[in-house]
């Protein structure tokens, strides 16, 4: 029976259960991983494929139509679908909206679960939109007395998730002890002049080879990891653009998900770190096979 996962889920979920399966994800074999995109002038078809040996294979399916904002409807659509491990059939259909929201913040939590300073109150999000929202709650799950300053191009915006207001990215970038970005930035906003030691830096949004978050300085100052080597290095401007300029180098990137958690942690209180959150199929995978046994539970 095909097991169909609709958004109500999400009152069935909790973020340290994601993180458990997501760390649980990466000690099977390394996932097999495919990108397929495709172009109407503005208009994306993005299809994401993933094999795990042990979990199953995933096809998830996105379109991104900037033109609908103007129409009052989401920019971004798609469906996910969950296949049986040994038989290959169809198992699931899982809430599309709700495993990109979960699975993005799930990954980024991951990171600062292990990079962020404990004593880390201080949290400012640059950018406004769905992401940065869905990190509120992700972040607060680890760090309770966590306070939110939001800085965005579109003030409105920033002030209308109901947060304190940065309206100088540096003053604010300076004050801070968790720095998350989710942009659509194609250069660097974040300066790393303006890092001060013991912060750390989540970077989301940038998931193209012509966008960027941070500077070079940035990343040279930083130790940094990523969530998958395979689908960051090579694949986001993020890291290809410091790569290609000399920068740094891939030694220069000392971890991913499936690495030692031991060496994918901060070992001083006054170091920097980044954490460039690539998202792959692979990440889908995993947060919608949890979903979904969240779900298949509660009927139980």
């Amino acid at each position: 029976m095909i097991n169909l996962v609709p958004h109500e889920a999400e009152s069935h979920l909790s973020w340290p259960g994601l993180l458990a399966a997501i760390e649980a994800g990466h000690r099977l074999p390394r996932a097999e991983i495919k990108d397929m995109l495709l172009y109407r002038d503005q208009d994306t078809l993005l299809d994401r494929a993933a094999w795990i040996d042990g979990l199953g294979a995933l096809v998830k399916v996105a379109t991104i139509h900037p033109g609908n904002a103007a129409l009052g409807k989401p920019t971004v659509n798609g469906a996910v679908s969950l296949f049986d491990n040994v038989t290959g059939e169809l198992t699931a259909i899982v809430d599309f909206h709700l495993v990109t929201k979960w699975k993005t913040a799930g990954d980024t939590l991951l990171s600062a679960s292990r990079l962020a300073r404990k004593d880390s109150t201080e949290f400012l999000l640059v950018g406004a939109g769905t992401v940065a929202r869905s990190m509120v709650d992700a972040y607060r799950s680890l760090f309770p007395n966590a306070r939110f300053t939001v800085w965005s191009r579109n003030r409105d915006s920033a002030a209308a998730m109901g947060h304190s207001v940065a309206d100088d990215l540096e003053t604010a970038v300076r004050r801070a002890d968790v720095i998350c970005t989710a942009t659509m930035a194609t250069e660097p906003l974040i300066k790393g002049d303006w890092l001060q030691p013991g912060q750390h830096l989540d970077l989301i949004g940038a998931y193209k080879p012509g966008m960027r978050e941070v500077d070079d300085t940035a990343m040279q100052r930083a130790r940094l990891f990523v969530d998958s080597r395979a689908t960051t290095l090579h694949h986001i401007g993020e890291l290809i653009e410091p790569l290609a300029s000399g920068a740094i180098t891939e030694a220069d990137v000392l971890a991913d998900f499936y690495d030692d958690p031991a060496t994918f942690t901060r070992q001083s209180a006054d170091e920097i770190t980044i954490a460039k959150n690539g998202g792959g199929a692979h990440m889908d995978l995993m947060t919608a096979n949890y979903i979904a046994a969240c779900w298949d539970k509660r009927a139980r």
